[in-house]
């Protein structure tokens, strides 16, 4: 019995030596990271739990108001953007290229690209990484039940997961964000 009792007792030191060790180790790494990176993995994966789908957990998703058409949509994004000197560097009709391969109707979906160029070499001269994040997508989506949808990657994985960025590379990182969000929430409004 005193063997059982001791090498149980040894067994709960070694998980708490280890417990602490990793708790310490780990606490040394986030300090690393960005002061808002446990908010946005918090966020992702509250979102991936709530679910299931990690899609749905690192995007934005903003509804289209009721009675707007996908041109009234896509014309208040495209004055928007222009109104904040950011690009439109392209457009992928998607719903079409389904349409010409299948030979059957599908529903709206259009993707919009938007950049700014020099922000966007700027963003690559600091990781080729970020390269996978430009243009600036946003997808316009008429849902299967017929409601249009505006979805964009959410961008603070990128600006606030890993190590701080550089501050003047943040705050040009920031107002792209602030732009895309400003254009869909415009956009879903129709708002010029």
């Amino acid at each position: 019995m005193t063997i059982i009792r001791n090498l149980l007792a040894l067994i709960g030191v070694v998980a708490i030596t280890i417990s602490t060790y990793s708790y310490i180790n780990y606490r040394s790494i986030i300090a690393e990271f960005d002061p808002e990176a446990t908010r946005t993995y918090t966020e992702m994966f509250s979102s991936l739990l709530e679910t299931k789908n990690g899609a749905e957990a690192t995007v934005w998703k903003v509804p289209v108001q009721e009675g707007l058409t996908a041109e009234d949509v896509e014309e208040a994004m495209k004055f928007v953007a222009n109104e904040h000197n950011i690009a439109n560097v392209g457009e992928l009709p998607i719903y079409l290229d389904i349409k010409a391969k299948t030979g059957v109707e599908y529903r709206f979906a259009q993707i919009y690209m938007f950049c700014n160029s020099l922000t966007a070499a700027k963003m690559m001269d600091y990781s080729d990484a970020f390269s996978a994040y430009l243009p600036c997508r946003i997808t316009m989506i008429e849902d299967k039940q017929g409601k249009l949808w505006l979805i964009s990657l959410n961008m603070d994985l990128m600006i606030y997961g890993g190590a701080p960025l550089p501050p003047a590379l943040k705050e040009e990182a920031m107002k792209v964000k602030e732009i895309i969000l400003d254009i869909m929430k415009r956009g879903a409004t129709g708002e010029f």
